[in-house]
């Protein structure tokens, strides 16, 4: 692979490497962006903030440390691409859809993400607290360790997500499915579960949790 500190008019290309490239407020969906379909291209510490790049599509390419901020990825496509440990802030993600990607490490804030498509995701030690992901599938995703604080997950699909040390606090999973999910029962206690369908197994270890005696 190529590596290069593009300037930013300079047109983008598959396959290359770029560092520290300040690409905001540009329209990444035309001629400066080498086109519609993005495809091995890996962006390393890189700022997109209120970029234009509505109805992207990427396919195997890596975002390292890259920061999005008022930046409009509506509509867009990506699969088997990773951003790693970057900060979406006031992004439009709506309409996104994310097949085999990972987001590993990384932080949202105040964006808006419904509707959202996550297929094979790996969101593990994801920053998602105060999000609005109502009635969103999340199903077999891996979720380790994610901060869900504050999170709206009300009438969510978590069947068979990996919750393992996720942060529920204040959660609220009102109407959530979480039949397999993989979680501590006791991270339950501090969210909001009414009307929650769970496993029978969660169940009890969760009302042990608050402390009553199954007879």
């Amino acid at each position: 692979m190529r590596s290069r500190s593009a300037e930013p008019d300079a047109p983008l290309a598959d396959d290359v490497e770029y560092t520290g490239v300040d690409l905001s407020d540009l329209v990444l969906d035309g001629s400066l962006a080498g086109g519609r379909v993005w495809r091995g291209r890996r962006f390393v510490d890189c700022t997109f903030h209120d970029a234009d790049m509505r109805g992207l599509a990427t396919e195997g390419c890596s975002f390292d440390g890259c920061r999005f901020r008022g930046t409009d990825l509506g509509d867009s496509a990506h699969r088997g691409s990773a951003f790693r440990s970057c900060t979406f802030e006031r992004t439009t993600l709506s309409g996104a859809t994310f097949t085999g990607c990972s987001l590993l490490g990384s932080t949202l804030l105040d964006s808006r993400v419904r509707p959202l498509t996550l297929t094979d995701c790996d969101l593990t030690l994801a920053a998602l607290g105060g999000l609005d992901l109502r009635r969103t599938d999340l199903s077999g995703l891996r979720m380790r360790e994610a901060n869900l604080v504050e999170a709206d997950l009300r009438e969510a699909d978590l069947r068979g997500t990996d919750l393992t040390g996720a942060r529920l606090r204040g959660t609220r999973l009102d109407g959530a499915d979480l039949r397999g999910a993989r979680l501590e029962a006791g991270a339950l206690t501090g969210a909001r579960v009414a009307g929650a369908t769970v496993d029978v197994e969660t169940a009890i270890a969760f009302a042990a949790a608050h402390g009553l005696r199954i007879g």
